[in-house]
């Protein structure tokens, strides 16, 4: 079974896949044999279901489904805001883009949520779309996962980046919880951080329009930014060695790679690292940015 990624910036990054996914198709022996595309996931900006990132791009839906059915890719709507009412539930611009993902046809889309209100509202209104548990709910405690892999509700679970070394509880999860498992690889968020879930908690009031300020990480050195080479340090990253010689033949099949809010260059060096095999990666990234006169500054 190949290794599925789970790619960031459906519609931030549009104009990359729009580019990307030719390529991926015409020239599959750039590409390592054992991976493949198993979604691309985001979220339009002023989407008040949104969580975790509060996200910018494309604001075209019908274009950002058909690029995404063309290449029998399944698109997910990244849904995970944790502080969602009632009344919240009724938006017309979110129930839009949901009754439009369920009724595409190809590969099933689905939704990234948090809120367990909004995963039973989405279950009985639109239930062709999956539903994935999202990392914002924090599960660092494998009997936490545990409970969560055992909810009929998702199709799959992404545990927080810190469970990714717990090989002991992982190699021991039955076959059908690996297969629902989807390890987050490119962290960069500090490993002993305990402000992760009100940071996430401050995006989704973002998203649902209220004046908050940006949440002040207290990681140290956190000025600087993501930097793709901080998150390889990061004792909970999973690198390309590691999902081929250590996660595949424990069984695990799916991955997430992180990066909304990001540029699109840095997120290209994602999909170049996790995907491309080295001698190509050059010619990846010459037919990516297209113009050989780029300036880079």
């Amino acid at each position: 079974m190949p290794a599925h990624y789970h790619l960031p910036g459906l519609f931030e990054f549009y104009e990359l896949y729009r580019i990307f996914l030719p390529i991926y198709r015409r020239h599959r022996e750039y590409f390592y044999p054992w991976c493949d595309i198993g979604s691309i996931y985001g979220a339009p900006p002023d989407s008040i279901w949104s969580g975790g990132r509060v996200e910018y791009g494309s604001d075209n839906p019908e274009e950002v489904l058909s690029l995404l059915q063309e290449y029998h890719i399944s698109a997910r709507l990244t849904f995970s805001n944790s502080l969602l009412q009632k009344e919240h539930l009724q938006d017309l611009r979110c129930n839009h883009l949901c009754r439009l993902f369920s009724e595409k046809r190809g590969p099933g889309n689905g939704v990234i949520v948090h809120s367990d209100l909004l995963a039973d509202y989405l279950k009985s209104t639109y239930p062709n779309l999956y539903l994935v548990s999202s990392t914002t709910k924090v599960l660092t405690d494998s009997s936490d996962l545990a409970k969560e892999l055992a909810r009929e509700d998702f199709q799959y679970v992404v545990p927080d980046f810190r469970l990714n070394r717990c090989f002991d509880f992982l190699r021991k999860l039955p076959s059908d919880r690996k297969d629902k498992v989807e390890l987050l690889c490119n962290e960069c968020c500090d490993f002993g951080c305990h402000a992760r879930k009100a940071c996430y908690e401050n995006v989704s009031r973002q998203n649902l329009g209220m004046d908050t300020p940006d949440f002040p990480c207290p990681s140290v050195g956190d000025t600087e930014g993501y930097r793709f080479s901080k998150a390889m340090k990061n004792p909970g990253f999973i690198s390309t060695d590691d999902i081929v010689d250590t996660y595949m033949p424990m069984g695990f099949s799916n991955y997430k790679i992180e990066g909304r809010g990001l540029g699109s260059a840095l997120v290209l060096e994602f999909l170049l690292y996790y995907m491309v095999k080295p001698q190509y990666q050059i010619h990846v990234r010459e037919a990516t940015y297209l113009d050989n006169m780029l300036d880079l500054f």
